[in-house]
């Protein structure tokens, strides 16, 4: 079984649930959504973290997204579908056009969460910041970071490089035009969130030919931590219908 995938055994239900994290992230982000639903939701683990910690990080989406469509691939026979938030939702969407160019079966939908559409620039770029500035910025992700972690700077030197190659990987992106993806797309925001407005968060529609709808919920940029057990119980939900 690839690393790539947690937990590490895949089970045979009606549709599989891949899940990919935030910039800075791991697959112990949704161990509470593998929880609620067991056997139907699976972590993507990315290289440099948790029980990947040796590993080197990965500094580009494309070379991200061609080793998850690698790992996921042997396992979309059966009916799938992707969620990602933040960074979580562009290296989802790159991974599905990954698949799609290996000629590979689509999900069946796909969850976008607190990320602007692929072709968004971020307008304060932070992975060239010095490391004072980097942690300065860090704040405005309102739910991210812990302050008490962001001040330790024993914490923050293990956590850094991380964040770096992430921010890297997120303002370095470029979304290359493609055809618009051909499962219906349905996107999640926090009605708070500065970073992924309603109106962003909206412009996904483009980047579907099927069905799409956004729904807000109450919370900032991480409204994830607060909403667990709603957006399990939405997601199957739908999930039930394909």
């Amino acid at each position: 079984m690839s690393l790539w995938i947690l937990p590490d055994r895949v089970e045979e239900v009606p549709v599989r649930l891949f899940c990919f994290p935030h910039a800075g992230g791991g697959a112990s982000l949704y161990r509470e959504w593998i929880r609620q639903a067991p056997g139907q939701v699976y972590a993507i683990q990315l290289p440099g973290r948790e029980n990947r910690i040796r590993e080197p990080l990965l500094y580009s989406l494309e070379e991200i997204a061609a080793q998850a469509a690698e790992a996921i691939m042997p396992h979309t026979g059966a009916p799938y579908a992707f969620f990602g938030h933040s960074l979580g939702a562009r290296t989802a969407f790159e991974t599905i056009r990954e698949i799609r160019r290996r000629g590979g079966a689509m999900p069946v939908h796909f969850f976008v969460s607190g990320s602007p559409p692929p072709e968004y620039r971020e307008p304060r770029p932070l992975h060239k910041l010095d490391d004072e500035s980097f942690v300065q910025e860090l704040r405005r992700f309102q739910g991210g970071t812990p302050e008490e972690v962001l001040q330790d700077r024993e914490l923050m030197a293990f956590f850094l490089p991380l964040l770096r190659a992430d921010f890297t990987v997120d303002e370095t992106y470029e979304c290359k035009p493609e055809a618009p993806l051909s499962m219906p797309i349905t996107a999640f925001c926090g009605e708070s969130d500065t970073e992924a407005s309603p109106q962003q968060m909206r412009a996904w529609q483009a980047h579907t030919s099927a069905p799409f709808a956004l729904h807000s919920l109450p919370g900032g940029h991480f409204f994830l931590t607060d909403a667990n057990n709603r957006m399990v119980e939405r997601l199957k939900g739908i999930l039930a219908q394909e």
